[in-house]
Parts: C-alpha cells; sequence; structure tokens
C-alpha cells in the first residue's frame, strides 16, 4: 500500500464552516491516499487583539462560548492523546451543528460521554488559569502561522513527498462534497494553492451550511 500523506487539519468546535470542511476531509480519506492529523485553534485566541472591532454579538459569543469546547479538546489531548482529538471533534460538532445542540456543557459533556472520556474533563471548559493555556496557544499559533493572521478555522497543511508545504484557509463550503465530488474538490483545491504568490478565490456565500 502506498504511504499515505499526512494532512494536518486546524479546527475550532465552534465554527460551523470548519466543521463542513471537516466532514469533507473525511471523504476525502475515503479517495485519496491521505491521512488526517487534528489540532486545535481558536478563534478566541484569533480575535482576542481586535475585540473592540468586532460586532457585539461576535464580541459576546467569543467571550461567552468560543473557550469551553477548545478547552475540553487540548485537556483530552494532553491527558489521552492524540488520537482522541479527531473521535472528539466529530462527537462536538454533530451535537454542535447537525443536532442543533450549540456549545453547551450538556453537549460537551455527552460528546465526552461517547468518546468514552471522563466526565472529569468537563472542568476543564470554566478553567481559569487553564492548565494547558501554553499548548492551545501554541497548537493555535503553530497553525496560523502556516497562513497569516488575516484568515480563520479552518486551516489546512499538507507536506508533498519532497517536503514541500502548501497551506491555506478552507475550502469554505457546503453541502460537504463526497466521492468524486470530494475528490475533484481536494485535487483542485491543492492545484491552485501549490502555485507560488497564489493568495486567494473568493465570492459571496449565498447559502448556510447544510448539515446531513
Amino acid at each position: 500500500m502506498p504511504e499515505k500523506t499526512p494532512v494536518d487539519f486546524w479546527f475550532d468546535p465552534l465554527c460551523p464552516w470548519a466543521w463542513m470542511t471537516s466532514r469533507w476531509m473525511l471523504e476525502v480519506e475515503k479517495v485519496r491516499e491521505v491521512e488526517v492529523r487534528w489540532h486545535v485553534m481558536s478563534l478566541a485566541v484569533l480575535n482576542e487583539d481586535r475585540v473592540d472591532e468586532l460586532p457585539e454579538e461576535y464580541r459576546e459569543m467569543l467571550a461567552v462560548k468560543a473557550w469551553a469546547a477548545v478547552r475540553v479538546v487540548v485537556a483530552a489531548q494532553q491527558k489521552h492523546g492524540d488520537e482522541i482529538v479527531g473521535k472528539l471533534y466529530t462527537a462536538l460538532g454533530t451535537r454542535f451543528h447537525n443536532e442543533g445542540q450549540g456549545p453547551t456543557r450538556e453537549a460537551i459533556a455527552a460528546a465526552l460521554d461517547e468518546v468514552g472520556l471522563p466526565a472529569e474533563l468537563l472542568d476543564y471548559a470554566d478553567q481559569s488559569p487553564f492548565d494547558y493555556e501554553a499548548e492551545l496557544r501554541a497548537s493555535h499559533r503553530d497553525g496560523i502561522d502556516r497562513v497569516g493572521q488575516e484568515v480563520g478555522t479552518p486551516v489546512i497543511a499538507v507536506t508533498g513527498a519532497d517536503g514541500e508545504q502548501v497551506a491555506f484557509f478552507g475550502p469554505v463550503v457546503t453541502p460537504a462534497p463526497k466521492g468524486d465530488e470530494a475528490a475533484k474538490l481536494w485535487d483542485g483545491t491543492l492545484m491552485v494553492a501549490s502555485v507560488p504568490g497564489f493568495y486567494e478565490i473568493k465570492r459571496t456565500r449565498t447559502q448556510g451550511p447544510i448539515f446531513d
């Protein structure tokens, strides 16, 4: 079997668009020889130096909702290993987004239970100072430094056999493509992102995330 290409994926569990992209990446794993490695980034960290520039509703969301799930995922990773991150993200995202529960403590607790993690990890949701603050910020910085501060979540980085890395924000897509469509979007995204000096393709979103 050919060796699979590692694909590093940075997400904030709160972001519905990162969730859509992550579900696409799981489809890409089925049709291309890639293996996703999951990492946390934080919208709260990303925006902490420009809070005053943000709409009031978004500021409130960052202050109240944005920290809990990120902290729980990072604590789970530190205590139970990298392999739990993707499983926990799926359990969280399904509840937050597909089932419409949002980032509630009840949803986080149920996600922990689903993947067999101890309920005590929920204690980290509101912990301040957070025991793993340095690890959270290091993970965030590792992702965002590859693409710059003017983007959000998700960030994807791919390192080819030649050692050259391609990193980018997005793609932002809905619904998450499957099968041949997932492969086509993957191939095309890598093609344009690998062109030196290429920065952006964008058009106005006309619909919100479509959760399966």
